[in-house]
């Protein structure tokens, strides 16, 4: 990380106030339902030691009780994890307003109500596109980022094409698609994955580990999930007859990633086609480190012990490189 000098004593100054500010007050392990400012009711679990981190959960629609339960917790011994449900999903309650700016106004709204002043952030697939958002609107509260099977753009071509030839090689079969438009490849997608239920093979786009889609899915039925954010943004995908209500949720923020200064830490699977395995080589974060892991998408769960591992590592690198800014004084 670069910074700016402007004078010895003035830097020293900063420093010895960022130090403090830095050293964040222990939040208290809670549950609670938390109220935004325009009245939606969110469950959060804040639990663990250590420094604040937010998981921003993927889906859309995805809650975050699956991560927590299939392996997530593991940090929580290095990490005070805080855990939401974003609104219209999981077990939140639906909203009129499901807009980037207002989901990102549930995040920051939580962080304040915790008086957190820094917090890392940490997204399992399509809660990257939130993430990197709120980390390009807020970036003075945000001391690292964490990507885990994480897409920052979302529905992209070449992700869905990989994904398609992918399932479609599970079924033993060729495919050539001539209509690259959003709608025609998410209609063939739809299709893709009716066929590969029938042959039990859906998981396959997921894991290769059929016993952790079974977890996944004695999760959902012990949590009911509510999806009205999920059909709010993915309807007008498959009906073209629909009016498209939040298209920022579609756009490439692999753009935004030379900006961002702080430690990223992206960990991907080797088998992650659903995302696609060669998604994070569009990200150029100035201070990033790459993980590779051999598995598919949800490698919290099927490489426990390699994830909290590289995320552990990555925790203790930016607590080397915060102490080689602000030494201790004796």
């Amino acid at each position: 990380m670069k910074y700016k000098l402007s004078g010895i004593f003035l830097l020293l100054a900063f420093w010895s106030v960022a130090a403090r500010r830095e050293q964040s007050k222990p939040v208290d392990s809670k549950q609670f339902t938390f109220l935004t400012s325009d009245h939606v009711k969110i469950p959060v679990n804040v639990s663990g030691k250590g420094y604040p981190c937010m998981f921003v959960p993927g889906g859309p629609g995805g809650g975050y009780r699956s991560f927590e339960q299939l392996g997530g917790n593991k940090l929580e011994s290095f990490l005070t994890m805080i855990y939401m449900d974003q609104r219209g999903s999981g077990s939140a309650q639906n909203a009129k307003d499901y807009s980037m700016d207002r989901i990102l106004r549930d995040m920051d709204e939580l962080r304040a109500k915790l008086h957190i002043e820094k917090m890392f952030l940490l997204s399992h697939s399509f809660g990257g596109v939130i993430l990197i958002n709120y980390a390009k609107k807020y970036p003075q509260h945000v001391k690292g980022i964490i990507l885990v099977n994480s897409t920052l753009h979302f529905l992209n071509t070449e992700s869905l094409l990989e994904q398609i030839k992918y399932g479609y090689g599970l079924l033993g079969k060729d495919t050539v698609i001539s209509d690259h438009s959003l709608q025609s490849l998410s209609s063939v997608q739809v299709t893709l994955r009716q066929r590969l239920s029938k042959k039990h093979l859906a998981y396959k786009l997921l894991t290769d580990s059929v016993n952790t889609i079974k977890a996944l899915d004695k999760i959902d039925s012990i949590y009911p999930r509510i999806n009205d954010f999920a059909y709010k943004i993915l309807g007008p995908v498959i009906d073209k007859n629909a009016s498209m209500l939040y298209p920022e949720y579609f756009k490439n923020y692999t753009t935004l990633t030379a900006a961002i200064r702080v430690p990223v830490l992206i960990i991907t699977g080797t088998k992650d086609h659903a995302i696609g395995i060669n998604h994070y080589h569009l990200f150029k974060f100035p201070h990033q480190t790459i993980v590779k892991i051999n598995g598919g998408h949800l490698l919290y769960a099927e490489q426990n012990e390699a994830f909290v591992k590289a995320v552990n590592q990555f925790i203790d690198f930016t607590k080397q490189k915060n102490t080689q800014k602000h030494p201790k004084k004796y």
